[in-house]
């Protein structure tokens, strides 16, 4: 009815189209982009409208581009901004109308198992209305590659030839997505039917990536959190990944919406060969720790958060080519030549899909300030890394040793110049050592502090800096840019934006607080550490020395617009400072990780079950001695009513006893007597009714009483 009423005011309709599961990743990418494509854009020779729809935001009018429906796959989540409605249905049926009043139907059968066969049942619920269609309808399933998975090669004695879309009649089916193939068969069938108002087409995209990651994510996720030693690739890693970038996937989908092709079947791949062990390096040396290691087939299925799905298609191994969509699409590529060509960009895309940017933050103070009992608090809650000098020191030399080690070792030409100079920095650092009354030179703390800094886990948790820098010096060395880092973004910018902190934190307290607060340590807590009284003063007079009003670290952090916020903690009487963590907590904000661990909520799962149990246990015993008092409470007053009853019995008696003496005297005197003559008188004279004589006689000789 809206159409119409549009069509008659001259309003041109909007094109609309139907997204399964558009809270899902490959859902949520393809709607969004087409939510911001110009109708019919790409079908134009010039390319920069397409460039500016796959750019960001739409530039053009919300009427221009198409309009997003689709279903949810977690009904309790909230509707996309980009889609303008969504439905919940009980059955197939409910989704009929809903299909029916759309333009384009996306199907995405690569997810979830289910989405197969509404896919199925909904291209032939469709075909079924064919003959009441008033306009033409496009139904487009988004298959996978994993139909292709058993395919023979096509020249046996050259298995490095490509499949094409062209053919596609030879592909042979992975045996865990049989149906996957079956339903391609299918749309592919019902799109022959009547082509004039109904067009099926069947795509089959390699393995996609991009976003926050799909099928790559485990590895994805593994490398950012760098606890594994090395990434781990499944198999010998020599099979070949088709590759495809979500958001090219999805400018494939806006050309056919457009354009309507005749080729209905389409193979969408990127120009990448890569095989799984290279695709590995790359994600293990840009978000990991640059190691991998080959496991088995075997021990990869053991592993608990690796899905059989991503399991089987990341040991696919085809080579395949998208010949139509390079000659005959407008698209402009996020990433043409593959993933490993553009891991960077990929890279950044994930992380900020997902929310998992570092948090820099270094808190300074005096010595005895709590520093260290606060930044472990800070680090555990946002499971960031605790930078301490002495750790980054030991770190560093211990790797320098390990280095120079190998010197003696066969290995290549590289390793040994590494080992050699690695030898002549620990000469130096013990020269510099001995020089400086067991201290270390500033260029090189600075040196191994950048490098901890620039390390891959500060760079994707984020890190914590304890107490250094500590001189404005110190400051401006390790935060400058070095030579050769060529600074495109901004010529102004002149710190390190990779390591520079954006949360400043300065402790404060006076010298007499802090000389109070450690003398009030346990002895424990103070011997072996530099918090005597003596290590302490010369501490301080230190720290003031090289913080005076006019010069201080601080300084360098403010003349750079990084204001720092200044806690006095001598405010803070609540146990292990967790005020000033709070207050810290507020200047951070919410952790940007991935949250609790599998183990860490099984943890907090088992002590929160603990708790419960512990509460339930202590309510029971309470409930259980309330109820023993209330027992002997009532014990004691059945006794005491027991009592008490029986001494009211007693008292009615004597009181019966005592009311009944005057009457039984005046029986005893007057009745008695006459009675007992008149009993007498009947037993001499037996009369025929002994109680009629009885009472006659008691009526004659009744005694006047005065």
């Amino acid at each position: 009815m809206a159409a119409e009423v549009a069509a008659a005011l001259g309003e041109k309709k909007r094109v609309r189209v139907f997204m399964n599961h558009v809270d899902l990743y490959t859902g949520k990418n393809i709607s969004k982009l087409l939510s911001r494509s110009v109708v019919g854009a790409t079908s134009e020779e010039d390319v920069n409208d397409e460039e500016s729809v796959a750019s960001g935001a739409p530039q053009v009018p919300k009427d221009e581009c198409y309009q997003i429906v689709g279903t949810l796959h977690d009904s309790t989540k909230t509707k996309p901004e980009w889609v303008d409605e969504t439905f919940e249905y009980k059955n197939k049926e409910e989704l009929l109308p809903f299909l029916l009043a759309c333009d384009i139907i996306v199907y995405d059968i690569n997810g979830q198992p289910d989405q197969v066969d509404e896919a199925t049942w909904a291209v032939s619920a469709l075909h079924a209305e064919l003959e009441n269609f008033k306009d033409l309808k496009l139904f487009i399933c988004l298959s996978t590659v994993m139909t292709w998975a058993r395919s023979k090669p096509l020249d046996p004695d050259d298995p490095e030839i490509p499949f094409t879309e062209d053919d596609y009649r030879r592909r042979r089916a992975h045996p865990n997505f049989k149906p996957h193939i079956s339903a391609e068969k299918l749309v592919i069938k019902f799109g022959k039917t009547n082509k004039a108002k109904f067009i099926t087409y069947v795509v089959a995209p390699g393995l996609t990536y991009g976003g926050g990651e799909d099928i790559f994510h485990f590895l994805f996720k593994t490398a950012w959190h760098g606890q594994a030693p090395a990434l781990q690739c499944f198999g010998n890693g020599d099979n070949i990944v088709p590759t495809i970038h979500i958001n090219d996937l999805a400018s494939v989908v806006v050309n056919i919406c457009d354009q309507h092709p005749k080729v209905r079947y389409m193979v969408v791949v990127d120009e990448s060969k890569n095989t799984l062990e290279e695709i590995v390096k790359a994600i293990s040396l840009s978000l990991g720790t640059g190691r991998m290691k080959k496991i088995s087939k075997e021990e990869a299925l053991l592993i608990k958060e690796l899905e059989q799905a991503d399991f089987d298609m990341l040991l696919v191994n085809l080579r395949m080519e998208a010949t139509y969509i390079k000659e005959g699409m407008t698209i402009n590529w996020m990433a043409e030549a593959g993933l490993v060509d553009n891991i960077e960009r990929v890279i950044k895309e994930y992380k900020e899909t997902r929310g998992l940017l570092p948090i820099r933050a270094c808190i300074l103070g005096p010595p005895a300030s709590g520093k260290t009992l606060v930044i472990k608090q800070l680090c555990d809650h946002y499971k960031l890394h605790h930078i301490k000098i002495q750790n980054v020191i030991d770190e560093a030399i211990e790797k320098l040793q390990q280095s120079a080690a190998r010197a003696d070792q066969d290995g290549d030409e590289d390793d040994d110049i590494k080992a050699q100079e690695d030898q002549e920095l620990l000469d130096a650092l013990i020269e510099s050592k001995d020089q400086n009354n067991g201290h270390y030179e500033d260029q090189y703390i600075i040196r191994f502090f950048r490098d901890k800094l620039h390390s891959m886990p500060c760079q994707n948790q984020g890190f914590i800096m304890d107490g250094y820098p500590k001189t404005y010096e110190q400051a401006k060395e390790l935060f400058a840019v070095e030579e050769g880092e060529a600074e495109e973004e901004d010529s102004a910018v002149n710190y390190d934006k990779l390591i520079m902190p954006e949360v400043i934190v300065s402790l404060e307290a006076s010298d007499d607080f802090l000389k109070t607060r450690v003398m009030n340590l346990p002895e424990s807590v103070v011997a072996g550490t530099h918090n005597t009284e003596e290590g302490l003063m010369r501490r301080l007079n230190e720290y003031r020395a090289i913080n005076t009003e006019d010069e201080t670290v601080l300084n360098y952090f403010d003349e750079l617009e990084f204001h720092p916020d200044h806690i006095d903690i001598s405010a803070d009487s609540s146990p292990k400072m967790t005020d000033t963590v709070e207050a810290i907590k507020k200047l951070i904000g919410e952790p940007r990780n991935y949250g609790p661990t599998p183990e860490e909520i099984a943890e907090m799962e088992r002590i929160k079950i603990e708790k419960r149990l512990e509460q339930e246990r202590i309510e029971r015993e309470e409930r259980e001695r309330m109820e023993a008092e209330e027992a002997a409470q009532n014990s004691l007053r059945q006794e005491e009513w027991r009592v008490r009853l029986a001494e009211v019995k007693k008292q009615e008696q004597e009181l019966l006893e005592n009311q009944s003496i005057p009457l039984r005297n005046y029986l005893m005197k007057h009745v008695m007597p006459t009675l007992s003559q008149g009993l007498i008188e009947c037993c001499k004279i037996r009369p025929d009714d002994p109680i009629d004589f009885v009472a006659e006689y008691l009526f004659e000789n009744n005694p006047q009483i005065d």
